[in-house]
């Protein structure tokens, strides 16, 4: 099985590294499919994804179709006769039609040991739920969401200290080469596609914004899981005196006197030591919004006012 002609369809940083080493291995990429410009920042400039800017600067043919359902897309795809689809975070189904298409139909790279966390964000939600390990998948897509057969897998451990952005850029590599591992056996034949099997899925459906509010009566060991889980986005954040602050980085404590969630205790080598609704949590990186992020004894020097007051609306 040959698979020389890819087409590539990935849109946000996380789908770059793979496009990157396909394109450093030599393989035929016909053109790259990503979603359209979005508007970004206080201008609503459009902006493109990341994943354009890199095919551009490789003069790569792009196409930014809003859905692949058009027929006319799907005539524009046919004409370029691919092997073989790759698609990585690209953010639009593929209809049987499109995966029709291809001599091979699409393979998919997804940054989670499926069947578990299938959806759009299954690294925050690895993290939210406490998981030691998670990885990536390689397999076969079909019509319905991360359920086609898996081709490979490989695990990756969870730190106790990783954030969503710590594992998005180890996964997002570790993926890249496992594609290429997939690309190489496929070719040669030796690999079996692994039915899933549904009655162990879990899902990870996208985060809002409003996700990021910091519910204090949860115990101290959630509340930090969700920080690590929100970095960067949508971000971790309470209220005090109706300034918005995000917390970057805390710790926990199990211990804790019983007092109201979202109190200051005190402050602990300069650092807030808030009450939850089970232990302590210490804020260890802050930022007030609209300004830079600090370690949080310098955030909070010379306001001792912090003591005794309480986070949240």
């Amino acid at each position: 099985m040959s698979l020389s002609r890819l087409i590539f369809m990935g849109t946000p940083e996380f789908a770059c590294p793979s496009l990157k080493v396909l394109l450093e291995k030599g393989e035929e990429v016909l053109s790259v499919y990503t979603q359209p410009d979005r508007p970004k920042g206080r201008g609503k400039k459009p902006f493109p994804p990341p994943v354009k800017a890199l095919a551009l600067s490789r003069g790569l043919p792009v196409f930014q179709p809003l859905s692949l359902k058009d027929r006319q897309v799907q005539q524009e795809l046919a004409e370029q006769k691919p092997d073989l689809l790759v698609v990585v975070a690209y953010g639009l189904l593929l209809p049987p039609a499109v995966l029709d298409i291809p001599t091979w139909g699409a393979v998919n790279v997804h940054a989670s040991l499926l069947p578990k966390y299938r959806g759009a964000a299954p690294i925050p939600w690895a993290l939210l739920n406490g998981e030691k390990e998670t990885g990536v998948t390689t397999m076969r897509l079909d019509a319905g969401m991360d359920t086609g057969d898996i081709l490979l897998q490989e695990k990756e451990p969870i730190g106790e200290e990783d954030t969503a952005q710590d594992l998005h850029d180890r996964l997002s590599w570790k993926g890249a080469h496992l594609l290429l591992e997939t690309l190489r056996r496929l070719r040669a034949g030796d690999i079996v596609p692994r039915p899933q099997d549904h009655s162990r899925a879990s899902y990870a459906p996208p985060l809002t914004k409003a996700a990021g509010e910091i519910p204090w009566d949860l115990p101290a060991e959630e509340i930090e899981r969700r920080i690590r889980a929100f970095t960067p986005w949508p971000g971790a954040y309470t209220f005090f005196q109706g300034r918005r602050l995000l917390i970057h980085r805390a710790a926990k404590r199990p211990e804790g006197a019983k007092g109201t969630p979202g109190t200051v205790i005190s402050l602990t080598g300069g650092r807030p030591l808030v009450q939850t609704g089970k232990g302590l949590l210490i804020v260890v990186e802050a930022q007030w919004e609209g300004h830079k992020r600090l370690a949080a004894e310098a955030l909070v020097r010379g306001q001792s006012f912090f003591v005794g007051q309480r986070l949240g609306r």
